[in-house]
């Protein structure tokens, strides 16, 4: 983040006048700043190297939408030289930014793609005001953000994949404590943090560093791909 409380925000989408309208939006919000934008899959590849934002709020629409995602998110894929065009210094360090992606429309494989890509949220384009705030903030914390209408479908599509196995202890699931995997357990099935602190009779605080560890652990960036890894490692196996 730019300034403690203040969450940058880089704004990806090929139509100039909803390009205006996001900027506007975020600009008036106190604790969020647009530090730039992008109309199309490079520029956006560039623009966050330079700009390095929180989170970048992007276009699902695009052809190369998902190649996008995929190399912002993953910082081998990056472009760490800034562009010409492009004010701002690549930042050191490893830090990515969270990427937030709008929809027209309720699509679980489009969400999916994205989800495995790397984005940290996907929401419908015609999401209120206040609800497209707040999920720039929640992002931006590292949480995930899902439409409503997709998370049931989502759920039900990681269910009825392929049959479940357990990975070797070599995998990212190996590598977890026998007290994180009950947190990704619990992460998996849904529970806050209150629930999974009450559940285990420790601080919420403690929660919130065992699922950065798990997450760290399982190459997840988000809770809902978490969610994933822990129906398709065999964690949990789909219901009869």
């Amino acid at each position: 983040m730019e300034k403690t409380g203040t969450v940058s925000v880089l704004v990806v989408n090929d139509q100039s006048l909803q390009r205006l309208a996001l900027r506007m939006l975020l600009a008036a919000e106190p604790g969020l700043t647009v530090v730039g934008e992008a109309a199309d899959g490079d520029e956006a590849i560039r623009a966050s190297a330079a700009l390095r934002p929180d989170v970048v709020l992007m276009d699902s629409q695009a052809s190369d939408a998902i190649d996008t995602v995929r190399r912002i998110a993953r910082p081998t894929a990056r472009t760490r030289t800034p562009s010409a065009g492009f004010t701002g210094e690549a930042a050191a360090g490893s830090r990515v930014p969270r990427i937030l992606m709008l929809t027209a429309a309720e699509q679980e494989a489009d969400a999916r793609a994205a989800l495995r890509a790397g984005a940290g949220g996907f929401l419908l384009n015609d999401a209120d005001p206040a609800e497209l705030t707040a999920a720039v903030r929640v992002v931006a914390a590292g949480d995930a953000v899902i439409t409503p209408g997709l998370t049931r479908a989502l759920i039900d599509a990681v269910r009825q994949q392929h049959t479940v196995r357990p990975l070797p202890r070599t995998s990212g699931l190996g590598a977890l404590t026998g007290r994180e995997r009950d947190v990704l357990i619990a992460v998996a099935s849904g529970w806050t943090n209150a629930e999974i602190a009450q559940w285990l009779s420790i601080a919420p605080t403690t929660v919130k560093t065992h699922v950065s560890n798990v997450l760290a652990k399982i190459g997840a960036r988000a809770r809902v791909q978490a969610v994933t890894f822990a129906y398709e490692s065999g964690l949990i196996r789909p219901a009869a």
